[in-house]
């Protein structure tokens, strides 16, 4: 069966808008956002001077830091994967503005019957998933948590899917630490984190293989891409 051909500009775009807008809607569901984005969601609720979107950025900011330390070498290119965590940042930012049953300031989260709010998180945690997926499949570098991955198992040859899943579990515990010691309790996570933690990685995973049969990506502006090489 011949693959369809999209650009992997566009698949980035998809992407920016497609995650953002997950991330909105199981922050709305009020059932515990992803285990990535917690530490900053959980600032936010404590320190409300920088919106969830900004603190998102500064968070990573800090990743990023850490990232090029543990790798020994840094190139300008990769200050793209922060740029595209500013512009995921704005993107968030707007979702929860535009579109009052996501924004908190006039539906506090969780104010949906109990039906609405699990539709909800299912649909945000398939929509993260091949979200994030759609990430890698693009050569423009992700946001810096999904390009932390990218990098250390394309530079180590690591298995993706595993590799992904233990930093998942190791962001979990770095929120759950931040939460307890500014608020006393789990505020921001909940039992959906966990599942989050448990199943993104696997629906990455199927996804991507689903998305390697079907659909092959090219680029638009190949001598853009090869700046992006690891």
């Amino acid at each position: 069966m011949k693959k369809i051909k999209i650009y992997s500009e566009v698949v980035y775009l998809i992407a920016q808008f497609g995650l953002t807008f997950a991330v909105a809607v199981l922050a709305a569901a009020d059932f515990g956002v992803s285990m990535v984005v917690a530490p900053a969601y959980i600032l936010n609720l404590k320190f409300s001077f920088f919106s969830f979107g900004t603190w998102g950025y500064v968070v990573q900011g800090v990743l990023f830091i850490a990232f090029c330390i543990a790798i020994k070498k840094i190139k300008p290119i990769y200050f793209m994967s922060f740029v595209t965590c500013v512009i995921y940042g704005y993107i968030l930012d707007m979702w929860r503005a535009v579109i009052p049953i996501l924004n908190p300031d006039i539906t506090p989260p969780g104010e949906f019957d109990m039906w609405l709010r699990i539709v909800m998180f299912i649909v945000g945690e398939f929509l993260t998933s091949f979200m994030v997926m759609l990430f890698f499949k693009s050569y423009i570098y992700p946001q810096v948590c999904d390009f932390v991955v990218k990098g250390i198992v394309e530079k180590y040859n690591l298995n993706q899917v595993k590799f992904k899943r233990i930093y998942d579990i190791s962001t979990l515990l770095v929120a759950i630490i931040l939460a307890l010691a500014l608020f006393g309790s789990f505020v921001g996570i909940g039992w959906g984190t966990v599942v989050i933690a448990l199943v993104t990685s696997p629906l990455i995973g199927v996804f991507g293989k689903w998305y390697d049969k079907h659909v092959e990506t090219v680029a638009l502006f190949p001598k853009l891409e090869k700046m992006f090489d690891f």
